[in-house]
């Protein structure tokens, strides 16, 4: 037996990908539940697998099901289907699509084949190895308040940013007030000094 490691990227976008470890003596529809698990996807929608090249085509559906579509050659089954049968080269490499109405793709690469003998068999198969990027919202656009929020925050220093902001806001409000009554007062010529506001004009530099 033998532990196949593959690299799952998400299609827009190749910088977020997740590893996933499998049996080759596992079936696709593992696989299947593998890759949603791995971006947060539920399993509510179709889905099927393409063997594919290096160049990304398309050839054979491995699907999850026989869907009223027109198909060059029959579909083989996700669950009949062993993902070792389909290893032909070190790089092998599959299309998986998902939710047809949505068309969420992924790019799948095989890139390391574990012998038995190196394998952590106390794993539970299939598993994620690695999480890398974001991954997209199934449902509409993630936003900054997204379960991925905190990656976000931590990457870009947001809670530093959004405290400087609250200061630069309070600041430039109460620069107004001062600045107002300064000019109801011709005769203070030290009005200048007091006021701070053209310091934050340009809000944006707090992002």
């Amino acid at each position: 037996m033998a532990i196949l490691k593959f690299r799952i990227s998400w299609e827009d976008d190749d910088a977020i990908y997740r590893d996933v470890m499998v049996k080759h003596t596992q079936n696709f529809t593992d696989l299947h539940h593998i890759i949603l698990k791995a971006f947060e996807f539920d399993e509510k929608h179709d889905a099927t697998f393409f063997r594919s090249n290096e160049k990304w085509q398309r050839g054979r559906e491995i699907s999850k099901a026989l869907y009223e579509k027109n198909y060059v050659v029959p579909p083989l089954m996700m669950d009949e289907v062993s993902i070792g049968s389909e290893i032909l080269n070190t790089n092998q490499q599959f299309v998986y699509l998902y939710d047809f109405a949505k068309s969420w793709t992924f790019l799948i690469q095989l890139i390391q084949v574990i012998k038995n003998a190196d394998a952590d068999m106390e794993l539970n198969y299939p598993t994620i190895s690695r999480i890398e990027g974001v991954g997209p919202m199934q449902y509409g656009t993630k936003g900054l308040l997204g379960p991925n929020f905190t990656d976000i925050e931590e990457k870009y220093d947001l809670t530093e940013a959004q405290d400087g902001f609250g200061e630069e806001g309070e600041e430039g409000l109460a620069s107004d007030d001062d600045s107002e009554e300064e000019d109801a007062d011709a005769s203070d010529d030290e009005a200048g000094d007091d006021d701070a506001g053209g310091m934050f004009d340009d809000s944006s530099e707090a992002y």
